[in-house]
């Protein structure tokens, strides 16, 4: 029995609090960001579905536009799953963990207008950058500047994706 506290003892101490974090703001923290983790997941393979089967007159315009957009929330995930990690908490660790927690919906459509596309993604990104800012408050409320200062960053990428879809999905 003894065995088995330490080993278990030895588990939690390598999700102690580090950054200065005690443990409730460390679950707070790390549960906002897996949350964040999960919509990235999402967005990004949502952006790649959209990016592979868009067509009609824009088509290059279209797939170029979104490959990028899927690159810069591709590029988000690492940093996202390592600040978890840098303050102490465990994070996603199958895809479906990721499935029960991305709130971003799937479109699993046969045939989607590429004019439908945009929007939805559109919509996506905004309601990202909503959850970020949510996510940056709580930080601001826990003093934790530094996923602070990296929520800044991905908002303003996520509001610029939302405007170049609205541009893009203008009708002339």
């Amino acid at each position: 029995m003894a065995e088995k506290t330490a080993l278990a003892m030895r588990r939690q101490a390598r999700f102690a609090p580090r950054a200065g974090f005690d443990p409730e703001t460390v679950k707070e923290l790390s549960g906002a960001l897996n949350l964040l983790l999960a919509d990235s997941f999402g967005l990004y393979v949502k952006t790649k579905n959209f990016h592979w089967h868009i067509g009609g007159p824009h088509f290059r315009d279209y797939h170029l536009l979104l490959d990028e957009q899927a690159a810069q929330i591709f590029a988000m995930i690492d940093p996202i799953a390592e600040r978890v990690r840098k303050i102490g908490g465990a994070t996603l660790r199958s895809v479906g963990e990721i499935a029960r927690l991305q709130r971003v919906a799937d479109n699993d459509r046969d045939f989607v207008d590429p004019g439908d596309m945009l929007a939805e993604l559109r919509e996506d990104n905004q309601e990202f950058a909503a959850r970020m800012l949510a996510v940056h408050n709580l930080c601001e409320e826990k003093r934790d500047v530094a996923t602070a200062s990296l929520l800044e960053i991905w908002i303003d990428e996520a509001q610029r994706r939302a405007w170049f879809l609205t541009e893009a999905g203008r009708r002339a």
